[in-house]
């Protein structure tokens, strides 16, 4: 089956060209009784439940209708046009991924104003920054420590006003701040159903919609300008892929009416926005939104979803956590290891055979089976991205029968480049450019022989197409630098709008693009290591290589302009706690003192070895250091979205990486 040719000519009421305003109320217009939105008890002081929204019990899932939530965001919009916010005016949300983000964001972009993402965890120095450089016109924070954070700079911003989610003491003592459920007053005492019309179709495709910050690794976050289109276009070039089309055949999953997504990425970032609500609203969905990334198992048990988008670490997370449950015992730990090695080699095997058969009945049965029912028992497919994934790890998630469908994008491109088509993946690969868009490789910037026995082209992706942005927020000199106006290389993919095309954007990334169609990742750009030798070495695949350990937790690879490759390695302490005890060493209770026992560094070198048989003698690890504390958003040594802070993780442990590296 020619996969793009169905893709192109494919059609449906989500795909199209209207603002972000109109594909919520086309879905809830199609879907009004159908539910939109699940959310959780206890968990916040909400101001919309209770007299506008049922109250869900604590620890209990309270459920909306595509109706209730349409009624919400419609009151809403009046009640922020009341207020003063008009059609290109900037609002900042800056809240956890709950409801009510998802509420304020459509009815925000129903009236034309530009939504500025902030991150939940900004300090205060960065909400400054970030709600300073949009000109944010006002704020919608959570809570009171929030609040508090944008109180302590608001004489260094312009804000008319600012509204909170949940109950707050300043919500009373100040004519400026308003709840979430005062707006909803405000707009329900005025709302005029013709003028709500009118407010629809005022933006233009091409007005700006929202600015979404780059999470910052290397600097300084840049606001990266969507419009309508942007985020319309993605829309549709994903629907294309994962729709269900005539010729699908039905054991192949798909998003429609009927999926049920558990959502708990930051919606402050471009691929939960898409992925996790643009798409799925438009696509009548529901999406429950987890307590938190650390309740995700009994999040996914209550709700039981189909789908859920997520990035490589919390799949690592949830991994490492069915792992751990399935090895209470040797005997378990026996059987779970013996049954991963069945599922991989039968996900492996083109052709099983009826031995291979019965072995992966029997792991399904025995392991397979209980790990999905872990996980609602309904998942049909899962998708990744925000990062590069383990191979290894994602054939464990397949031979589990929980199929993860890789995928590529940047905040430039609204985010979706690529994504594995359901019923065709190929693990290790990010899939094929989605449709509508063009792709080439600029093979220039890749000098060194490292990716020489690949077939097809390799070296950095340069894209272009309806979703691609135009641009950095008063940055024209960041943009010139990303923007070119000629194809580098042989371009791939077909614009259905070429007279819109736009300018070639230069990704960053090195990618190897086979001959199949489909791209694999590589590694970024300016983080490839550069060795003293001239060697060049991507330290991404290496790293991913621990992503399936049970030793080793976490691993960052260093070696620039150095003689060899090294690296800082964070053990998964609990279970070298455990090895510990049965080995009877008596470790002690310090994560950093335990990492100086020459025992533990023995166990962790064994590991280290294991993984540098994979890979060409100049790029294994020749040295390592142990650190005992793990790489967190907490501790700034990742972003909010999960991404290593290489920079600052070098910084940090400066004395640790110059400690390999005696004779430098």
């Amino acid at each position: 089956m020619d996969l793009l040719a169905t893709e192109r000519d494919y059609e449906d009421e989500v795909t199209g060209e209207t603002t972000l305003g109109r594909l919520f109320e086309d879905a809830a217009e199609r879907y009004p009784d159908r539910p939109a939105q699940l959310y959780k008890g206890g968990i916040y002081d909400r101001t919309i439940t209770g007299s506008i929204l049922p109250q869900a019990p604590p620890g209990e899932w309270e459920t909306i209708t595509y109706g209730e939530m349409r009624d919400v965001v419609r009151k809403l919009a009046a009640g922020f046009r009341e207020l003063g916010i008009d059609g290109g005016d900037r609002v900042g949300i800056f809240a956890n991924t709950r409801m009510e983000w998802a509420q304020t964001d459509f009815s925000l972009l129903s009236i034309g104003a530009v939504v500025s993402t902030v991150y939940a965890g900004s300090s205060t120095s960065k909400v400054s920054y970030l709600l300073g450089d949009a000109g944010a016109d006002a704020v919608v924070v959570e809570n009171g420590e929030m609040l508090d954070r944008v109180l302590e700079v608001e004489d260094e911003l312009d804000l008319s006003f600012i509204v909170t989610m949940d109950t707050v003491d300043e919500a009373t003592a100040r004519d400026d701040v308003y709840t979430l459920a005062e707006v909803y007053d405000i707009g329900s005492d005025v709302f005029d159903p013709e003028a709500y019309r009118e407010w629809l179709d005022e933006p233009d495709m091409d007005d700006l919609a929202s600015l979404i910050y780059t999470s910052g690794t290397t600097g300084k976050p840049k606001g990266v300008q969507l419009t309508h289109r942007n985020f319309r276009a993605n829309v549709t070039q994903v629907r294309k892929r994962v729709a269900r089309k005539p010729e699908t055949p039905d054991d192949v999953p798909s998003i429609d009416e009927h999926t049920r997504v558990v959502s708990y990425l930051p919606l402050a970032h471009v691929f939960e926005r898409t992925s996790g609500h643009f798409l799925m609203f438009g696509s009548g969905a529901s999406v429950a939104y987890a307590e938190s990334p650390d309740t995700l198992q009994d999040d996914f048990a209550a709700v039981e979803p189909t789908s859920a988008t997520s990035v490589p670490r919390v799949y690592e997370k949830i991994y490492d956590a069915i792992r751990e449950q399935a090895s209470e015992s040797a005997i378990k730990e026996k059987i779970f290891e013996w049954a991963v090695d069945v599922g991989v080699e039968y996900q492996e095997t083109d052709s099983p055979g009826p031995i291979l058969d019965v072995k992966r009945k029997l792991a399904d049965k025995l392991v397979f089976s209980t790990v999905r029912d872990a996980l609602g028992g309904n998942i049909e497919m899962l998708i990744s991205g925000g990062g590069s994934l383990s191979a290894e790890l994602c054939s464990l998630y397949h031979a589990m029968g929980l199929p993860i469908y890789e995928g590529y994008g940047l905040t430039e491109t609204a985010p979706v480049v690529s994504v594995n088509p359901p019923g065709f993946p190929k693990v290790g690969t990010i899939g094929p450019p989605v449709v509508d868009i063009q792709t080439t490789v600029d093979e220039s910037i890749v000098d060194d022989d490292a990716f020489a026995s690949d077939p097809g082209e390799v070296g950095e992706l340069v894209v272009r197409g309806p979703n691609v942005s135009e641009g950095y927020w008063n940055k024209p000199g960041a943009t010139e630098r990303s923007y070119i106006d000629e194809a580098p290389g042989e371009v791939h993919g077909e614009l259905e709008t070429p007279e819109r095309a736009g300018q070639w954007f230069r990704t960053g990334d090195i990618v190897h693009r086979r001959p199949d169609g489909y791209i694999e990742f590589r590694e970024r750009a300016k983080q490839i290591l550069v060795l003293s030798t001239g060697k060049n070495v991507a330290p991404g695949p290496i790293e991913d290589r621990f992503a399936a350990s049970s030793v080793v937790e976490q691993c960052m690879v260093v070696g620039d302009g150095r003689k060899f490759v090294s690296a800082l390695v964070v053990p998964n302490m609990e279970h070298v706690r455990e090895w510990a005890a049965e080995e009877g060493i008596d470790l002690p209770d310090d994560p950093e003192a335990a990492c100086t026992h020459d025992r533990v560094r023995e166990y962790v070198r064994d590991e280290v070895d294991r993984v540098n048989e994979h890979f060409e003698d100049y790029e294994t690890i020749k040295k390592f250091r142990l650190v005992g504390t793990e790489f967190t958003e907490e501790n700034d040594l990742m972003t909010p979205t999960m991404k290593k802070k290489r920079r600052t993780i070098t910084d940090r442990f400066e004395d640790r990486i110059e400690s390999m590296y005696p004779e430098d």
